[in-house]
């Protein structure tokens, strides 16, 4: 099984402002737990025992996005038992955007780009990256990445997704993740309906794929029947060839440990679907 969402870090190598600053709440939660070194070993010996055998290292807001970057490359160097595969930080609006992806795509582990659109209403309206919208260049540089034969990490909230539809439908050589279902962060019964809407916004675009990942991050206390209406929605709307795993560990730390993450996503999806879900689909976009 490929785990298709995780991050690792190491405070003394990559330097994280966000993670490091204190008495900050974020739309996840405290972050005072992982303020920590979190490295290949311990996220092995969660996966490993799960079945696990590979994984998808998602950039995480490193001050210097190439540190971050190299630093994996170098992980996976010495790691040959796991491949892993890295998808890195690159503003697409950037003036040298062309010599920033052709330095990171000197890295044999780079298989996308994110940069973060939407986290969380409240966060949004102080970050202002739903502007990114509408850029131009941002436009360009999504096309670029998709020439490049890189795909594209999308996160962003359901209120924000008709008008990437837009957008996305303008780049259609560029193939797409969709980090964590779409972010549903409203979850009443009026919230699901209505993301689940927007949502077929998205999910009818056939470069569109689902993570299903950070579930735990709208919903600090969750039980597994909180897991099942999302999960059932994507798997309606993408179908299991179009949807992954994501652990997103260690930020899901915060509301479980990694069995009983996996434990929950396993038991909701019917077992001939598994394949495609836990494996097949994200071996296949990431080309692991």
């Amino acid at each position: 099984m490929i785990d298709a969402h995780h991050h690792l870090w190491d405070l003394q190598a990559v330097h994280y402002p966000w993670l490091m600053a204190k008495g900050v709440d974020r739309f996840f939660g405290n972050p005072t737990p992982i303020q920590r070194d979190y490295l290949i070993e311990e996220f092995q010996k969660d996966a490993r025992r799960m079945g696990f055998v590979a994984s998808v290292h998602i950039q995480v807001g490193a001050e210097d996005a190439w540190a971050e970057a190299k630093w994996i490359q170098d992980v996976t160097d010495a790691n040959p038992d796991w491949p892993m595969a890295q998808v890195v930080f690159c503003d697409l609006t950037a003036t040298d955007l062309d010599n920033q992806l052709d330095r990171f795509q000197t890295l044999q582990t780079v298989r996308g780009v994110r940069q973060i659109i939407g986290r969380a209403p409240d966060e949004d309206m102080v970050t202002g990256t739903n502007n990114l919208l509408q850029s131009e260049a941002f436009k360009s540089g999504l096309a670029e990445v998709g020439r490049r034969g890189l795909s594209f990490d999308l996160q962003l909230i359901p209120e924000l997704m008709e008008a990437t539809a837009k957008v996305l439908a303008m780049v259609p050589e560029t193939q797409i993740a969709l980090c964590h279902a779409g972010s549903p962060h409203d979850r009443s019964e009026a919230g699901l309906t209505k993301w689940a809407k927007q949502l077929e916004s998205l999910s009818t675009m056939r470069q569109v794929k689902c993570k299903l990942s950070g579930l735990g991050m709208f919903k600090h206390d969750w039980k597994i029947e909180d897991f099942r209406p999302i999960i059932e929605t994507c798997l309606d709307q993408f179908g299991a060839t179009r949807c992954m795993f994501g652990s997103n560990f260690p930020v899901d730390s915060l509301y479980s440990d990694y069995e009983k993450l996996f434990t929950a996503h396993h038991g909701i999806i019917e077992p001939d679907l598994h394949a495609d879900i836990f494996h097949n689909t994200a071996a296949q976009f990431y080309g692991l």
